[in-house]
């Protein structure tokens, strides 16, 4: 599975954000798709998942402000970033499980200043 992640750029605090993630067609949909990110000198965390069958997880630390999505029709996933803080800036990738191989993106920054 080959992940393209785009949408990635400068916002400034409480402003939002849409990142997008186009997969390649697989025989077999991924189990799993969901996005992690990377801040400078952090460890790399999950941020949000979703399942095939639609079911999301969110890390409490996004909780009611980021959205996941997928769109099977256009191989799409997406991540919606509301109300941004200053704590969201990180390299954010796209992953896919397919229970049989895990597969990452190259990442998109992401960066929330003033």
């Amino acid at each position: 599975v080959q992940l393209v992640e785009s949408g990635g750029g400068l916002v400034q605090p409480g402003e939002s954000l849409r990142l997008s993630c186009v997969y390649s067609k697989t025989s077999r949909s991924p189990a799993f798709m969901g996005w992690y990110r990377q801040a400078p000198g952090k460890q790399r965390e999950l941020v949000a998942r979703i399942s095939n069958g639609g079911s999301t997880f969110y890390a409490d630390s996004v909780k009611g402000r980021f959205t996941i999505s997928r769109d099977k029709d256009k191989n799409t996933l997406y991540l919606e970033i509301d109300d941004s803080v200053r704590e969201d800036t990180a390299v954010y990738y796209c992953y896919a499980n397919t229970l049989a191989a895990f597969y990452w993106g190259l990442g998109t920054q992401v960066t929330v200043s003033s």
